[in-house]
């Protein structure tokens, strides 16, 4: 006879409208996706309950929708995020309720919550690979920046500009527009007039998706590709949205891709789309949403307990086998070691043709991290 399960009611707080709506949209699914794996595994001991709050990109609605979660309903679990501004105006009310936020995005580091688990990788696990990369790549990179105007993007700024002095290159320019902001035009001068050898794209949502059609129309098909294109954002969903063109040979530093070749992602990606339809596009984003379900169900299930700081004290002793592999929390830091990939966006599909060999301990501080070009890509 299959024992009564605990039930835990878990608060969702993903956009699923507004300016990146699309991608807060698959990250529900991603969690909700691995919710109806745990309510239907025998195995597992807890039965998740969503409570699902859409603050439409409104940071004040967060706040609002956090609350509620908190002391109306009693979540001790928030599943939710995606811009660090979100996560920032309610990280304060988690802290105060002694609950969990569990982050699924990437993000810029420098921050470790007791009451956080970054599940999401932080810059030594996307970006300063990438930057890496890219020295291997130019001898004297010209980078151009474009970013969101908000820490994300600033923090991007920052180790890119401590990069180059560690290294070579400039950075000629960097330029950040308010989130939604679609007045891209004089960027897109600034770019034809300074022509970079290197763009770096942080911006997030509806400002991202113009900025790319607005390049690609602007430039002559020479002077476009000419651009060494990175992006630390784009992924599948809103490939999906846009011509496949606007996006073409732009590089992409992730832990996760749809084209990663493991029996468990081919599972993941065929039950996203067995519960979402075929137009449902899974992100780096999505997957680690699945994963902080998965999580809670397993640290609930080892120490039998939902008592918030017994689950603090033994999340790092729980493993995950996950779409990208087996995955951990570092007891250090909150942080997950991952295994970052490199992909190049090909005729609508992000194709991997670097990946590191082992998992990287996080680093959000940067403390350990060597911004000097490494041996990892000397060879070109």
């Amino acid at each position: 006879m299959q024992q009564k399960k605990i039930l835990i009611s878990v608060g969702i707080l993903y956009s699923t409208s507004g300016s990146y709506g699309h991608i807060g949209k698959e990250m529900l699914n991603g969690i909700l996706l691995a919710i109806d794996e745990i309510n239907q595994d025998s195995n597992s001991t807890v039965y998740l309950q969503p409570i699902i709050y859409n603050p439409e990109g409104d940071l004040n609605k967060y706040y609002e929708y956090c609350h509620k979660l908190l002391h109306e309903h009693q979540v001790k679990h928030i599943v939710g995020c995606y811009t660090s501004a979100s996560r920032k105006i309610i990280l304060p009310l988690i802290e105060s309720a002694n609950a969990l936020l569990w982050h699924s995005p990437r993000y810029e580091g420098f921050e470790a919550s007791y009451n956080v688990i970054y599940l999401g990788a932080c810059p030594n696990q996307n970006f300063l690979p990438l930057l890496d990369w890219v020295y291997s790549q130019q001898e004297s990179p010209q980078f151009f920046h474009v970013g969101s105007n908000y820490i994300w993007s600033w923090e991007m700024d920052r180790i890119l500009r401590e990069s180059i002095e560690e290294n070579s290159g400039q950075l000629i320019d960097s330029q950040m527009l308010r989130v939604n902001d679609l007045n891209v035009e004089d960027i897109i001068e600034k770019i034809k007039i300074l022509k970079p050898t290197t763009l770096l794209v942080t911006l997030v949502g509806t400002s991202a998706y113009h900025f790319y059609q607005a390049l690609y129309s602007a430039l002559d098909e020479a002077s476009y590709n000419n651009i060494l294109k990175l992006s630390l954002t784009l992924c599948e969903p809103e490939v999906a949205i846009q011509d496949s063109c606007v996006v073409e040979d732009y590089i992409v530093s992730a832990v996760w891709f749809k084209t990663l070749v493991l029996s468990e992602n081919v599972e993941f990606i065929k039950k996203f789309n067995q519960r979402f339809g075929q137009d449902a596009h899974p992100s780096v984003d999505s997957v680690m949403a699945w994963v902080a379900g998965h999580m809670i169900a397993n640290v609930i299930d080892y120490t039998g307990d939902n008592n918030i700081d017994v689950l603090k004290k033994y999340i790092s002793n729980v493993r995950v086998n996950t779409p990208m592999g087996m995955i951990q929390i570092d007891p250090e830091n909150n942080h997950t070691y991952l295994e970052p990939k490199f992909a190049r966006c090909q005729k609508g599909n992000f194709n991997i043709f670097w990946q590191s060999n082992s998992l990287f301990k996080p680093d959000p501080w940067l403390s350990t991290a060597e911004l000097q070009q490494s041996n990892l890509f000397k060879d070109g």
